[in-house]
């Protein structure tokens, strides 16, 4: 038993179709291309007959692009500004979400100099919370630990400064290493900061940090040497 062929007739008909869809759109875009070339032509030729136009939009255009720039010099002066001015009292420090303890102390770093300073603590941090790079060139790795209830609160372990000490120069390149507390540390935690030349900022120390507005730096003892002279050396 033989299979049924098509009609021919059927299959040149659906052929056809699409070749007449084919065609239509070849002479849509063929249309459209015209289209534009004629528009662009004609602007080009009013363009020509009125050089003034053209002349008042680039007047105006460079005037916005000038107003915007202008602008945007005088947020990064006053950023400047707020960044110089900027204190902490201990009271606010303790009312913020430990995020937010975090985005303070990257901008006591930037109010210290550090403009680089980032906030990167969260998931898979490796124990880093702020980085940033003093106008020495040493770069620093902060770890911060707070305390809702300041003093009051659990205090912070040397469990803490062995996860800074494996990952803070290995991984992050850290010429500084820091933990930064608003409450206070176990009694373990100094001799170990100290043979492993890692820096504990406390309850008070922090307070004079945030408040004096002195760099870091210069309140703690046996910091590495500036990597690079600056004006400030």
């Amino acid at each position: 038993m033989t299979r049924r062929r098509p009609p021919a007739r059927r299959r040149t008909s659906r052929r056809s179709r699409r070749q007449q869809q084919i065609e239509a759109q070849a002479i849509a875009y063929g249309l459209v291309t015209v289209a534009a070339i004629a528009l662009f032509v004609a602007v080009v030729k009013w363009i020509d007959d009125h050089p003034w136009v053209f002349l008042v939009a680039l007047v105006l255009g460079a005037a916005v692009v000038g107003g915007w720039l202008y602008q945007r010099q005088q947020r990064a002066r006053w950023e400047q500004v707020r960044a110089r001015g900027l204190r902490y009292a201990m009271s606010q420090l303790d009312a913020l979400h430990h995020r937010e303890f975090e985005h303070a102390i990257r901008d006591l770093m930037k109010r210290d100099g550090c403009a680089d300073a980032v906030q990167v603590g969260g998931a898979g941090d490796n124990g880093a919370d702020v980085k940033a790079t003093d106008p020495f060139g040493r770069r620093w790795v902060i770890q911060c630990k707070h305390r809702r209830n300041g003093l009051a609160g659990s205090p912070v372990g040397t469990p803490d400064l062995h996860v800074l000490n494996g990952t803070a120069r290995q991984l992050h390149g850290a010429d500084v290493v820091v933990l930064v507390t608003n409450g206070r540390f176990t009694s373990g935690c100094p001799p170990l900061a100290t043979s492993q030349k890692l820096h504990l900022v406390d309850r008070n120390l922090l307070g004079e940090w945030a408040a004096s507005g002195r760099p870091l730096w210069d309140l703690l003892r046996a910091v590495p040497p500036p990597r690079r002279p600056t004006a400030l050396s």
